[in-house]
């Protein structure tokens, strides 16, 4: 596979992600963002471990949309996912749409 070739698939990929996410992202309070994945979550439950200087860190998240770049099924829905790492973790709540009559 060439480099050209890569990056097309990369585009690709990301593009789909970005079709899928902007469709179920209403759907959604809260955006983790880990090394690895990227999960849409209505709750989002987090412990922080420090011992002797190494942070760990723990997520607990409910309904969630989840999208790992790694598997063969790369955008799953779940009822509950365990996150555990020792990376930077991003967490934002999504704005409430607005209600329209």
């Amino acid at each position: 596979m060439s480099a050209d070739d890569l990056e097309q698939y990369e585009a690709e990929i990301e593009h789909q992600l970005f079709q899928e996410y902007r469709d179920v992202a209403p759907t959604y309070r809260f955006v983790v963002e880990t090394e690895r994945r990227f999960y849409l979550a209505n709750t989002v439950e987090q412990t922080i471990h420090d011992s002797g200087g190494r942070v760990r860190i723990e997520l607990e998240l409910h309904d969630a949309w989840v999208w790992d770049m790694y598997r063969e099924t790369r955008m799953r829905f779940v009822p509950s996912v365990r996150v555990v790492t020792f990376k930077d973790v991003n967490i934002e709540e999504l704005p409430k749409p607005d209600l329209q009559l």
